[in-house]
C-alpha cells in the first residue's frame, strides 16, 4: 500500500486531500465495535489505514488520475472548487504587511486588472468600450464650408460671371447700377459675393490676376475664393490675406495703397480732389498713418492679423462705402480731419521743407507745451537719453517728418485714447522702467509752475498737485503709477495737461460750461473729433476771409487802373 501511494505522485496527494476534505458519515461505514468512537485520537490511525487500503485498489488510481487531469485542463472546475482554500490560493507564502490607503487602492486596482487578465478562457471576454471620436476643431485655412453653402456660393458665381466667358475686367459696365453711379464689373463680385467693402476691388482683382492679363475668369475666382476655403473665413482674415504680400505675416503701409486709390477714384465725397493729385497723395498718406496709429500698437510699421481683428477698420470702410459724405466717416477717412492735420503741419513748417524741428513744434497751440516735454519728444537725437518715447521716421537728424507729426497731433488732442496714453506715458517715463515716480512728475511740473508765475497766475504747490493727480488716476500703489492705471481712468488727458500743457490746464480749471454741455450733448464724439471740427471751422473762416480780402483787393486795383 505504501508503494501505491508513493507512485501516485501529486495527483494522489490531491485525491487524498479531496477524500480527507469530504464529511465522513460514521453510521454508513458500519464500523466494528473495536473501532474507536468518533472524535477519539485513535480514530486517526484507523482512518489512515482505510485510506491506504482504498488507494491500493486498481480502480482508485485511474479515478484519481482522471480527476487530476480534469482539474488541470479546466483551470479549477468542480474538482478544484472542492479543494481546500489553502491549496487553491498557494498559502505557502505569508501575507504582506498592511500598506497606506493610497498604496492599497493602487494595489487593489492592479490586482483587479491582473485577475481580469488571468480570467478563465471559458468566460467570454468583456467588450472594450468604443473609443470616442473627437471631431476636428482646428483648421489651418478655416473650417470648410458645408455642402449647401458651397453650392449656393458657386451658384452666385455662375450668375455673376454669366455672359463673360473670357472673364470679368475692371472697366465700366453701363448695365451695372451701383450706389456710386457707374461702377466696374468686378465691384459687384466684391460687394455682393465676397461681402467686402467695394474699395477692396482693385486689391482683390490684382490678387487673383497674378499674370496681369486684365481678366479674372470664373475658374480663377472659384479656385481663389471657394477652393482655397477663403469664403468661410472671417472678414478680417479675408482682408488680411488679400492685402498681404506673399510669404509675409503682416501688413505694411504699402499694402494699403490699392485700397486708398480705389477710395479716391470711386467715392463721390472725394471727387473734387481729382483735380489736385498732390493732395490725393497727401490724403492717402494721412489715412494710412491714422490707421497704423490706432491699430499698430506694437509699432514697427507691421500690422498683424490680431491687430486688424481688434480694430475697427472694416466697420469704418463699410461706413464709407454706404455714406456719400466722406466727412461723416470720422474714423480715419474724414477729409476735414486730414485738412486740419495738414494745415497745422504747414503752419509750423515755416520753410516748407516738410520737416519741423523743436523750435517749430514749441509754437504749437500758441506755445501751449513746455520746453521739457518738447525736448523729450525730440530726445531720440540725444546721447544721454536711456529710453526714447517714439523713434522718428524722418531720416534727418533733429527733424520731425509728417508721419511723426500725425502721431503727435493725434496724441496731443485726444489724450484719453489708448495710443495717446502710451505716447505720453513713455515721454514722462524718463528712465524707461515702466512706472512714473513722484520725482518724474515733479520734473515736468516745475516748468508749469514757473510759467504760471510768469503769467501772474496763482501758483499751486507740487504737493497739492500730486494729491490731485493721485486722486484723479487712483493707482493701485500710490507711490508710483503704471500704464495699467491710466487705462482704467477716464481723466488721463487732464493728468498730462497738468504736467505740460498750460492752456488746457487752465481751461480745465475754469470748467467752461459751453464745452461741458457740448460733451454731454455728443458723448459719441472723441476729444479729437471736437478739436478737428472747431479747427476746420476756424481754418475755413480764415480762408474765406483771405479770399474776400483778395477779391476786394482785385476790385480796388481795377478801380485804380480804370482812369488810365
Amino acid at each position: 500500500m505504501v508503494e501505491a501511494s508513493s507512485a501516485a505522485g501529486p495527483a494522489d496527494l490531491s485525491a487524498a486531500a479531496l477524500v480527507s476534505a469530504l464529511p465522513l458519515q460514521v453510521d454508513l461505514l458500519q464500523l466494528p465495535p473495536e473501532v474507536p468512537a468518533p472524535g477519539a485520537p485513535a480514530l486517526r490511525g484507523v482512518l489512515d489505514g482505510f485510506f491506504a487500503h482504498w488507494l491500493s485498489l486498481p480502480d482508485t488510481g485511474a479515478l484519481v488520475g482522471s480527476l487530476a487531469q480534469k482539474a488541470k485542463t479546466s483551470g479549477g472546475g468542480p474538482a478544484a472548487a472542492m479543494l481546500p482554500s489553502m491549496m487553491q490560493g498557494g498559502a505557502s507564502v505569508p501575507p504582506l504587511s498592511p500598506r497606506s490607503p493610497r498604496l492599497s487602492r493602487r494595489s487593489s486596482s492592479l490586482n483587479s486588472n491582473q485577475s481580469n487578465r488571468s480570467a478563465s478562457p471559458l468566460r467570454p471576454a468583456a467588450a472594450r468600450p468604443a473609443k470616442e471620436v473627437i471631431p476636428q476643431f482646428y483648421f489651418q485655412d478655416g473650417r470648410p464650408p458645408t455642402y449647401e453653402v458651397k453650392k449656393q456660393c458657386i451658384a452666385t458665381v455662375d450668375q455673376l460671371f454669366a455672359g463673360h466667358s473670357n472673364g470679368l475686367r475692371p472697366q465700366a459696365n453701363p448695365f451695372c447700377s451701383m450706389s456710386y453711379g457707374s461702377a466696374i464689373e468686378f465691384r459687384m463680385v466684391t460687394r455682393e459675393l465676397c461681402k467686402l467693402p467695394t474699395f477692396f476691388t482693385t486689391a482683390l482683382f490684382e490678387k487673383i490676376d497674378k499674370e496681369s492679363t486684365g481678366f479674372v475668369t470664373r475658374e480663377a475666382f472659384t479656385d481663389f475664393w471657394v477652393n482655397s476655403n477663403l469664403m468661410s473665413m472671417d472678414s478680417a482674415t479675408q482682408v488680411f490675406k488679400i492685402l498681404k504680400q506673399q510669404n509675409c505675416n503682416s501688413l505694411t503701409k504699402e499694402d494699403f495703397k490699392p485700397v486708398l486709390k480705389d477710395l479716391l477714384d470711386n467715392h463721390p465725397g472725394l471727387e473734387f480732389l481729382k483735380s489736385t493729385p498732390e493732395f490725393q497723395e497727401r490724403y492717402a498718406e494721412t489715412v494710412v498713418y491714422r490707421i497704423f496709429y490706432c491699430l499698430n500698437r506694437i509699432g514697427g510699421g507691421h500690422l498683424t492679423l490680431r491687430e486688424l481683428k481688434r480694430g475697427n477698420l472694416l466697420s469704418a470702410l463699410r461706413h464709407a462705402d454706404d455714406e456719400e459724405d466722406i466727412n461723416k466717416v470720422l474714423r480715419y477717412f474724414s477729409y476735414e480731419h486730414f485738412y486740419v492735420i495738414y494745415c497745422k503741419f504747414w503752419e509750423l513748417d515755416t520753410d516748407h521743407d516738410f520737416l519741423i524741428d523743436k523750435e517749430n513744434l514749441i509754437k504749437y497751440g500758441n506755445h501751449a507745451l513746455t520746453y521739457r516735454i518738447v525736448d523729450r519728444i525730440f530726445s531720440e537725437f540725444r546721447m544721454d537719453v536711456q529710453q526714447v518715447p517714439r523713434k522718428f521716421t524722418s531720416k534727418v537728424e533733429g527733424k520731425m517728418g509728417y508721419e511723426d507729426f500725425v502721431h503727435f497731433i493725434l496724441s496731443e488732442e485726444d489724450k484719453s485714447s489708448g495710443p495717446s496714453q502710451e505716447y505720453w506715458f513713455k515721454c514722462i517715463d524718463l528712465d524707461g522702467n515702466g512706472i512714473l515716480t513722484h520725482n518724474e512728475l515733479q520734473f515736468f511740473f516745475e516748468e508749469q509752475l514757473h510759467r504760471m508765475e510768469c503769467m501772474a497766475q496763482e501758483p499751486v504747490l507740487f504737493e497739492d498737485i500730486l494729491c490731485q493727480l493721485i486722486d484723479m488716476i487712483g493707482p493701485e500703489n500710490e507711490s508710483y503709477l503704471t500704464l495699467k492705471d491710466f487705462r482704467r481712468c477716464k481723466l488721463s488727458g487732464h493728468f498730462f495737461n497738468i504736467l505740460f500743457n498750460l492752456n488746457k490746464f487752465m481751461a480745465f480749471e475754469a470748467r467752461d460750461p459751453f464745452l461741458i454741455r457740448q460733451m454731454r450733448e455728443e458723448p459719441s464724439l472723441t476729444d479729437w473729433d471736437r478739436f478737428a471740427r472747431r479747427e476746420y471751422v476756424r481754418l475755413a473762416m480764415e480762408e474765406d476771409g483771405e479770399d474776400a480780402s483778395n477779391a476786394s483787393g482785385d476790385v480796388w486795383d481795377e478801380s485804380l487802373e480804370s482812369p488810365f
